[in-house]
């Protein structure tokens, strides 16, 4: 499981890279989940990755931490494809009206949380 926690906690700063480099390209790749099916992938993404930092936390530089993170992570998960496809519109078009400065500062914050989970994760 921490090869798992790992390789998505790197996928995550990745898509955090991708906003901060080309915001433009990262809203494409977020309209995928505009679509009910879209939602069940990152419901079913966000379920994966929290099982996996839950269950790697006793290996972890943070155990605790990561532990609370992997769960919050797993119900969010459960919750994800829920939310409906309307509010996600609304939410990425709200997003996409802050400019590019906002959607770099969040992408930003992404990387920088991706590293620190593959670096507790991998310690």
């Amino acid at each position: 499981m921490t090869l798992i926690a790992l390789f998505i906690s790197l996928s995550m700063a990745a898509t955090g890279a991708l906003g901060v480099l080309f915001p433009g390209k990262l809203f494409a790749f977020a309209r995928f989940f505009e679509h009910q099916s879209g939602l069940w992938v990152a419901g079913a993404y966000r379920v994966l990755f929290g099982l996996a930092l839950f269950l790697s936390a006793p290996t972890s530089h943070a155990p605790e931490i990561i532990r609370i993170v992997g769960v919050v992570i797993f119900v969010a998960g459960f919750i994800t494809p829920f939310v409906g496809t309307k509010r996600v519109h609304k939410l990425l078009n709200w997003w996409e009206a802050r400019g590019s400065i906002f959607v770099r500062i969040w992408a930003g914050a992404v990387l920088v949380i991706g590293l620190l989970l593959a670096s507790a994760v991998v310690t």
